[in-house]
């Protein structure tokens, strides 16, 4: 199902004890969400499962977050990711993702499962500003090219800083 939700500018802020668990299937199709998720995303338990996660992709989100993320997590490597969602009503919320790989038995990946926690305020400062760029980039770029150019901008910035991905996203 595709969002066709208008955003508004209403923020939902989590609590600092929530924490929004989450798992897809390979596909990235929801297979389980907590209450907190069903909470703040708006969504019945029975529309979210089955649903793309994307569901509640908030359109300031830079396309290249996305590739990363899903780059590193079919690698079999676990990511982290600020992350601007978009709830059924319009209003937004950011969190704190750790997505990882679940494996089965024989270690093949068989889905992946997040946990999400209130961003600390000044983490997002500064993940706004580089978000904000990120996604200029992108429209800037056209469709065709928008996601290796939004990467670009992104290493370009990590490499400013001398820092890895991880090392940034760990240290804001």
């Amino acid at each position: 199902m595709k969002n066709k939700t208008t955003p508004s500018m209403v923020e939902r802020v989590m609590r600092d004890e929530d924490f929004i668990v989450s798992t897809t299937d390979l596909k990235g199709r929801i297979t389980y969400g907590n209450r907190i998720f069903i909470e703040f995303s708006g969504y019945t338990e029975q529309e979210l499962l089955g649903a793309q996660h994307n569901i509640v992709r908030h359109p300031d989100m830079p396309r290249a977050v996305f590739k990363l993320l899903w780059d590193r997590v079919q690698a079999g490597n676990e990511c982290f990711a600020y992350v601007k969602n978009l709830a059924r009503d319009g209003s937004f919320y950011w969190v704190f993702a750790n997505v990882t790989p679940l494996f089965d038995a024989r270690g093949a990946i068989e889905g992946y499962f997040s946990v999400r926690r209130k961003p600390r305020p000044e983490s997002l400062q500064v993940i706004n500003a580089l978000y904000r760029a990120m996604l200029a980039e992108e429209q800037r770029a056209g469709a065709r090219d928008a996601i290796a150019a939004s990467t670009a901008l992104l290493n370009n910035t990590l490499s400013e800083k001398g820092l890895s991905y991880d090392e940034f996203i760990l240290s804001i």
